[in-house]
């Protein structure tokens, strides 16, 4: 059993990145849970009100996000039914990345698929503000699909590493077994300064061809280039369909997350991007 939570704010963009979840996990039986977090919509009001105006325009808010909630629960299903899939609808007044995370901890959820980007961002920019907020502070595995994307169902999937790191067993079977189900091709790409590899880099490449073990996986190796220039160049050049990436302290992507702004992330990425929470979680 997956589960699978689905933020939304009922645009194209996130109707684009369900289809696409539910795509990809199609094989798996899966609960999923359609959720709206609709806090800002009320304090973003511009208006100071009593107590009494305040609880009126929240149950305003929930009545109009509730009704919207089952209209694109019912695009979803017209996009994509799937019996092995059950589908929840969830209104919340709450910020987004609380009302997932208790989410995520009170139903052991798998993976949050979102759009990259919200109705109302830039164009121009890789991530919008919700997701880049998701994918920094929600403790939970994270689908960003881009706007329009529908080639469905990967079948070369990049996974660069350095192998510093040590990896969590939880987060590598969710790829593992994804990967599995749709015979998708792993390319566990190592990006470094220098070829060889150290006693702990040997270790925890190891343990990836360990948690691999079922899959078709690859360890092409690129040495010597700036990290963000060898992803964007192996994407390109090899037609990869899905990004997977960990987030974990000291790491690239920590790095471009929390020390870049929105516009300076270099990663320009036009597939589907999951990641990996390298967290303690059972």
């Amino acid at each position: 059993m997956r589960k699978i939570i689905i933020p939304t704010d009922f645009s194209e963009n996130s109707l684009n990145a369900a289809t696409y979840a539910l795509e990809l996990f199609k094989y798996f039986r899966s609960e999923v849970f359609i959720v709206h977090a609709y806090a800002d919509e009320v304090y973003n009001s511009n208006v100071v009100m009593k107590p009494s105006e305040f609880e009126e325009v929240k149950n305003e808010k929930r009545t109009n996000s509730e009704h919207e909630l089952e209209k694109f629960k019912s695009k979803v299903i017209e996009h994509f039914h799937n019996p092995k899939h059950h589908l929840y609808t969830l209104s919340v007044f709450g910020s987004l990345v609380d009302v997932v995370n208790d989410l995520v901890d009170e139903e052991n959820i798998d993976v949050v698929a979102m759009g990259t980007r919200g109705e109302t961002n830039d164009k121009k920019i890789t991530f919008g503000s919700n997701t880049l907020q998701v994918i920094r502070y929600v403790n939970c595995p994270v689908l960003a699909v881009p706007e329009n994307y529908h080639d469905i169902l990967p079948k070369k999937i990049l996974f660069p590493s350095d192998f510093m790191l040590p990896f969590k067993q939880r987060e590598l079977k969710l790829l593992g077994t994804m990967a599995e189900r749709i015979t998708a091709t792993i390319h566990c790409l190592y990006i470094s300064k220098f070829e060889e590899l150290s006693n702990r880099q040997e270790d925890n490449k190891a343990f990836l061809e360990l948690a691999f073990a079922k899959n078709k996986v690859s360890f092409p190796q690129v040495v010597g280039k700036d990290i963000t220039e060898a992803i964007n160049e192996y994407i390109k050049e090899n037609e990869m369909d899905l990004l997977v990436m960990v987030n974990s302290r000291h790491s690239y992507l920590e790095n471009i997350l929390y020390t870049s702004t929105i516009e300076k992330i270099g990663l320009h990425i036009q597939i589907p991007f999951l990641v990996l929470q390298n967290l303690q979680r059972y």
